[in-house]
């Protein structure tokens, strides 16, 4: 599903158009550009969200949220790196994953 500005707006509440388009401005939310403006994607919604938690409700300042971003958008890209290395480690014999379970819990305790 894509959602163009109006449609963002009133899905998540606590946002005005112009805060949108400030969020848009600065590289934060990158929506596609369709044939009447932007349209945003439901990866586009839940960040214009964390945006506005961000903003609103921890009130990080617009000059600290790219650092704030890439720190978020860190974080997830390592959740994401682990889930694979985990998936493949389950398709590993039960030997291979004993000796890296038992390696990890070593290099844990150092």
């Amino acid at each position: 599903m894509r959602w163009t500005e109006t449609e963002i707006v009133a899905e998540v509440r606590t946002i005005t158009l112009q805060r949108l388009r400030v969020m848009v401005s600065h590289g934060w939310v990158t929506p596609a550009t369709g044939a009447n403006g932007p349209t945003f994607d439901s990866l586009d919604v839940a960040r214009v969200r964390l945006l506005s938690q961000l903003g609103e409700d921890m009130e990080v300042a617009d000059e600290a949220m790219p650092m704030v971003l890439s720190l978020i958008d860190q974080v997830y890209g390592l959740r994401r790196e682990l889930k694979a290395l985990g998936g493949a480690i389950e398709t590993q014999p039960e030997k291979v994953k004993a000796d890296i379970r038992a390696a990890y819990h070593a290099r844990r305790e150092d």
